[in-house]
């Protein structure tokens, strides 16, 4: 079905995933609608199918930031905190930005202290994901607020300097569930995270063979509850890039 919704602008890319239901809230087709995949994707960037945007890097299918986004969207009310790791292109940055923000403000930074970090190790996709930001006017707002930033650092260790985190998406796939990761997130809070099944075998002191799980990827869905005991859902079969080191110079 998500292979079908393609579209030959963003309103129709957009209008086919809600008609489909594979963007089920009118707050996420909202904030896909405002942000336009052509300022991010280099090639068919209403082509409901990842695309390459260089590095070894890709932006994922259109459907997928729709999944994450509905998945998160309890937690992404205005001012909230929100790590996007592995932000690569920036454009589910700015749509993650787009949903903690009160559309009727005048001013983006207007709500509270929230706001949305891109944290990639590629400095030159960080560069792109600004470059692609200013794109538009609602882009460059965002940056020129901080209400969105951009950080070149290692994701697997996060980003403490702007948590704890209401939200902490993950946009390549992990070799394990991070517990630093865990450690950053609000009580409440909830984390998407595509995790590497297979890289977990034979590994007895890992979180998901402790769970007694292997083979392929999946999304796991993490809630941090407001007494602070963590859940953990398996809830999505997936194929990202992997979730690693920085290219050797």
């Amino acid at each position: 079905m998500a292979w079908f919704c393609s579209g030959s602008t963003n309103r129709e890319l957009v209008e086919n995933l809600y008609r489909e239901g594979l963007i089920k809230s009118e707050r996420v087709k909202n904030a896909m609608l405002m942000v336009d995949r052509a300022h991010y994707a280099p090639s068919n960037p209403y082509s409901d199918s990842p695309q390459p945007i260089g590095y070894g890097a890709t932006i994922s299918a259109p459907h997928m930031h729709g999944h994450a986004c509905e998945y998160l969207l309890e937690y992404l009310r205005p001012g909230a905190r929100v790590l996007d790791i592995g932000s690569g292109s920036g454009y589910l940055t700015h749509v993650l930005a787009r949903l903690i923000t009160d559309p009727s403000a005048e001013n983006p930074a207007a709500d509270a202290d929230g706001h949305v970090i891109g944290i990639d190790h590629i400095q030159e996709l960080n560069d792109i994901a600004i470059r692609n930001m200013r794109k538009s006017d609602d882009g460059r707002k965002f940056l020129e607020s901080g209400k969105v930033q951009f950080i070149t650092a290692d994701g697997r260790k996060g980003w403490p300097q702007g948590g704890p985190y209401d939200v902490i998406h993950v946009g390549a796939a992990a070799a394990e569930l991070h517990e630093t990761l865990v450690q950053q997130l609000k009580a409440p809070g909830r984390m998407f995270i595509p995790v590497e099944n297979a890289a977990e075998e034979g590994g007895s002191g890992s979180m998901l063979s402790r769970l007694g799980l292997s083979g392929g990827q999946h999304i796991w869905v993490v809630d941090k509850r407001a007494d602070g005991s963590v859940h953990k859902e398996k809830v999505l079969p997936v194929q990202y890039v992997p979730l690693t080191d920085a290219p050797k110079r």
